[in-house]
């Protein structure tokens, strides 16, 4: 049997998100119709100072692919993170934020220092985003400022490790 590395010790405040994570998810936007997706959640580790991340979301009737991100959790110093995370759409986000246990619960909060996005990407402005998890249980949050529009709560989804 064969075991993959030891979790480096920079990303133990994260380790309650290392696994696969999937469930439903709500989406509303004002310029959208509101709309429903299933969505898997994945943080890994090679034992180095980081999580990769990837997301992906299928349609809950067609199972059609829908979106996708991958990106890395950089833990800093005094329980500070930077998320670097890219889309398929030409948008790159770069985020700053913390990492805290609260109440049982262990709570990454990230807002943008800088979206960026090719010349065909759709113009974002900022994004926050939130994941929260106790136990087995992760929601994720995600508000953006896009198409003209102020920040604004986006996206949910109540995931169940698997």
């Amino acid at each position: 049997m064969t075991t993959g590395p030891e979790l480096h010790a920079a990303c133990e405040a994260l380790a309650p998100l290392v696994g696969t994570w999937r469930g439903p998810g709500e989406g509303h936007y004002p310029t959208i119709p509101d709309f429903s997706y299933l969505e898997e959640l994945t943080f890994g580790h090679v034992g180095k100072p980081f999580l990769s991340m990837t997301q992906r979301t299928r349609d809950p009737q067609s199972d059609a692919p829908l979106h996708t991100e991958v990106g890395y959790l950089r833990p800093q110093p005094h329980s500070a993170m930077e998320l670097v995370l890219t889309q398929p759409t030409g948008v790159v986000e770069i985020h700053i934020g913390s990492v805290a246990e609260v109440g049982g619960s262990v709570v990454v909060d990230l807002r943008t220092e800088r979206v960026e996005g090719t010349r065909t990407a759709k113009p974002i402005t900022e994004v926050r985003r939130r994941i929260e998890v106790v136990g087995d249980d992760l929601v994720s949050e995600m508000w953006m400022a896009a198409m003209g529009q102020p920040l604004t709560h986006h996206l949910r989804a109540e995931l169940t490790r698997v």
